[in-house]
């Protein structure tokens, strides 16, 4: 026995090594794919770069991507780009979370009172269906040109995705465990508590990821109608100045927050929803 268990000591079991060896390979296919995703990327830049310089497309028609980048610099060097960038967000993330308030709020009404969904939810339908650029000089008239009113409009255009995840995943939880809970007297609380709202989850932060988007969406199409600051503000500045390469510039740094915001959310989500098979990859 102790020769054998020396021998195992000293000789690990093929299954160990091939576990060791998998972990290894995760770590490598990941490196290799971003790689992979960067050098795609920076060969797109400079085929971009070349067509411009070869056919002589003038910067008003096409910028290089030289010229955005030099765009890019100026501005966050002298501050204007990101002190709009954080009105920009402010609006975002506030009516983020108010939209994403209401929507689960919403959601957890009618699926616990199902009065309410014959009552609210054609409603909600209902203005979900409205372009959000027909609601904005609304928003405007009631609300004037500051904060409030883009808040607003990114708050009715995050509702719906977080009240249509959340209903969807609180239906979808397995009704063996609610009569389980049921069974032993527990009430609609604890049934909520308990066994809805951690099922809903990989759902409910699916209609988060979905709706943090929009948000940055309605943000600059409330701007676009009517704001005083911001991002979209900006980008119609360049535009009727004939500055593609500040406008590409704005949308670039436009486009990098809304993907941080994205990763953010997923790395939340796997945190959060770690127990799950479900959470977004």
């Amino acid at each position: 026995m102790a020769l054998a268990n020396e021998k195992s000591l000293a000789f690990p079991s093929p299954r160990r090594g091939a576990g060791a060896m998998s972990g290894m390979k995760r770590p490598l296919a990941k490196s290799t794919r971003v790689l992979e995703a960067l050098g795609y990327f920076v060969g797109l830049i400079a085929l971009w770069e070349a067509v411009i310089r070869v056919f002589a497309v003038p910067p008003y028609l096409f910028p290089a991507p030289t010229d955005v980048f030099v765009a890019l610099w100026r501005g966050v060097a002298s501050g204007v780009y990101l002190t709009n960038l954080a009105i920009t967000m402010t609006e975002v993330l506030a009516g983020f979370a108010l939209g994403a308030l209401a929507g689960l709020l919403l959601g957890i009404g009618i699926v616990t009172i199902p009065v309410l969904e014959r009552v609210l939810y054609p409603y909600v339908v209902a203005l979900q269906t409205v372009p959000k650029v027909a609601i904005a000089p609304l928003m405007i008239v009631w609300f004037g040109f500051g904060l409030q009113s883009k808040i607003f409009i990114v708050a009715m255009a995050c509702m719906f995705p977080v009240l249509i995840n959340t209903i969807a995943g609180m239906r979808a939880t397995d009704s063996d465990r609610i009569s389980l809970v049921r069974a032993m007297c527990g009430s609609e609380f604890q049934v909520l508590r308990y066994i809805r709202l951690p099922s809903a989850l990989p759902y409910i932060f699916a209609g988060l990821n979905t709706a943090i988007v929009l948000a940055v969406i309605s943000a600059i199409v409330g701007e676009f109608v009517g704001a005083r600051a911001g991002i979209g503000v900006l980008i119609l500045q360049a535009n009727f100045a004939l500055d593609l390469a500040s406008v590409f510039a704005l949308l670039v740094l436009l486009s990098s927050t809304g993907v941080a915001l994205n990763l953010a959310f997923r790395y939340l989500e796997r945190k959060v929803c770690f127990w799950s098979g479900k959470s977004t990859k």
